[in-house]
């Protein structure tokens, strides 16, 4: 039978990003942070019941290959779960907010990015930019090449594109704790999430997030990032902390770690067993 010509192949709409509305719309979404950096243990999350996986690019073992995968599976677990809107949104943490990086990682399907160490709103400016596709911004044009276009499949992708980006910049450091309020007024700027480990360092306390002058800092950030329209962001592994950050007003709060949960777990197990119920000591972020 004959090949479709181009213009009466299938079209579709260009998927919406729901989790940017929920955000939009004030809402708390809870999520997970994804380390261990395969796309089967993200298949497995999936059903877990979070509102939008974290998939690590800056300290978990990811590449862009790897990324992919587990988008597909995030994707392709949600299918088959039946999940619709339910489904968790994946959300991608680059190593660096540069230009081409985030070209590919949107063009492979993200449609949230998560990017660190953003200390000036010339920064944020820039990073709107590299995800916008002209006259709005500088992403280079390939749909046609691209997942994020299901290969044009979704035949308003380009012009549905800029609209449905959403994008979490990063404020953890003193620079950008003293910028915040213009970073979060940045056009095109979804969500700013704070960063507690790298803060506290910043702030001469390595390895102390919890320090009082540390845990000051990030409840008047939530409020600055709150004040400014946007939606604040955290990731808390301990459960009364996250109800902490939660109460302050952080909106977009990740409850645990997989590496973490699965390492607790583990010796938790084996010191069940053991005659003096102790494991090998385990250490905690403790975000």
């Amino acid at each position: 039978m004959p090949l479709l010509a181009p213009d009466a192949m299938p079209s579709h709409a260009t998927p919406r990003n729901l989790f940017k509305q929920r955000l939009a719309a004030g809402e708390t979404v809870l999520g997970l942070w994804l380390g261990l950096a395969h796309a089967y243990s993200a298949e497995i999350l999936t059903g877990a019941g979070f509102d939008w996986l974290l998939i690590d690019g800056e300290h978990a073992p990811n590449d862009l290959h790897s990324v992919l995968a587990q988008l597909q599976a995030i994707g392709s677990a949600s299918h088959a779960l039946g999940l619709g809107a339910r489904a968790p949104h994946p959300v991608v943490r680059l190593p660096v907010g540069d230009a081409a990086l985030i070209k590919q990682t949107l063009d492979i399907g993200a449609q949230t990015l998560l990017v660190p160490m953003v200390d000036t709103p010339e920064q944020a400016a820039a990073l709107v930019r590299a995800t916008r596709y002209a006259p709005e911004g500088v992403r280079g044009m390939g749909s046609a090449l691209a997942r994020a276009s299901q290969w044009q499949a979704y035949g308003d992708y380009v012009q549905a594109a800029n609209r449905e980006v959403c994008l979490l910049v990063q404020a953890e450091t003193v620079t950008a704790l003293g910028h915040l309020d213009a970073i979060a007024a940045t056009p095109g700027v979804d969500g700013v999430f704070i960063g507690p480990a790298d803060l506290s360092a910043s702030m001469g306390y390595p390895g102390q997030p919890q320090h009082p002058a540390v845990l000051a800092a990030i409840d008047d950030a939530i409020a600055r990032i709150r004040r400014a329209g946007k939606a604040a962001g955290i990731l808390a592994t301990q459960d009364a902390q996250a109800r902490q950050w939660h109460a302050a007003g952080a909106q977009f709060v990740a409850l645990g770690i997989d590496t973490m949960l699965l390492s607790r777990a583990a010796a938790d197990l084996v010191a069940r067993w053991r005659p003096d119920g102790r494991a090998p000591a385990s250490q905690s972020a403790g975000y």
